[in-house]
């Protein structure tokens, strides 16, 4: 059975782009066709890249490799966090830290700070210390927990990057880059390809067709650790979401492509984007 499909795609609301006005010409080998002053991204191209990137994380896994989920904006979140421990990733969905990957040595500074501090709440040492001083400590703790608690436990760099937006963070797409580590990256209509090894075209602002793509991404993650297929799993996680009501765009997609544009196209245009976009 194929990885993911075309139906599951359009239901994930996959193809939708940004609205044309705000586009990268880069991207253009990626548009099907325009509707309603929206692009609508290639779905064909869609599946065949979330193929190439899904065998090529399953292979880096399956040869010992580590992969890091990336992303912070608010709909990207909750997926990147669930996903990446799904299959026992690391990630990071709150703040890219700068140097995150290039002065990893600091960030695992941090991240030993972060781990002594667990270490004295475990051990009952902030029974004893002062209130005002553990309030202290707490307050730090959070801090780290919120912005390194994805990859306290990362051995080292990682060896392929995926992230959501390469708009959003592209200070980590410059840094794994620089370090010539592999990215997979969803990419909407207004990015820049450049610099992304797996492009994969797709809506990055609807919450379920974020999840629908990093759920795959976490399958071929699993399948490069056990080596069973997880291709059937992500129709099945998408029914489960299918009552869910979900925020399509973020808090910068309403000035770019009003909601009300959006449902007048999958309403109005639904069977007819169905047509376009033929799954023989």
């Amino acid at each position: 059975m194929a990885i993911i499909s075309m139906k599951q795609l359009l239901e994930g609301g996959v193809h939708f782009g940004h609205q044309t006005r705000r586009w990268n010409p880069k991207m253009a080998e990626y548009i099907f066709t325009e509707r309603n002053g929206i692009y609508i991204i290639d779905l064909q191209q869609t599946v065949t890249k979330i193929e190439e990137a899904y065998m090529f994380l399953r292979d880096t896994v399956m040869s010992g490799g580590h992969v890091l989920f990336v992303g912070t904006k608010t709909q990207a979140q909750e997926a990147i966090k669930e996903e990446a421990e799904r299959c026992g990733m690391y990630y990071v969905n709150n703040r890219w830290l700068g140097g995150t990957l290039t002065n990893y040595v600091t960030i695992k500074k941090s991240i030993k700070r972060l781990k002594e501090l667990e270490e004295m709440q475990y051990n009952g040492m902030f029974d004893v210390l002062p209130k005002k001083e553990v309030a202290q400590l707490n307050l730090e703790k959070e801090k780290l927990e919120k912005n390194l608690g994805g990859i306290k436990d990362m051995p080292d760099l990682p060896d392929a990057v995926f992230v959501v937006d390469p708009n959003k963070e592209h200070i980590a797409i410059h840094e794994a880059h620089r370090l010539g580590i592999p990215i997979v990256a969803i990419v909407d209509t207004n990015c820049d390809p450049d610099n992304i090894e797996y492009v994969i075209p797709g809506n990055d602002d609807a919450i379920r067709a974020i999840r629908l793509i990093t759920s795959t991404m976490a399958n071929a993650v699993i399948e490069g650790n056990q080596g069973v297929s997880m291709a059937d799993v992500p129709q099945a996680l998408l029914e489960q979401q299918s009552e869910e009501t979900d925020q399509a765009i973020d808090e910068e997609r309403p000035e770019e492509t009003p909601e009300e544009d959006l449902e007048e196209t999958s309403e109005e245009d639904s069977d007819d984007i169905f047509e376009i976009f033929d799954d023989e």
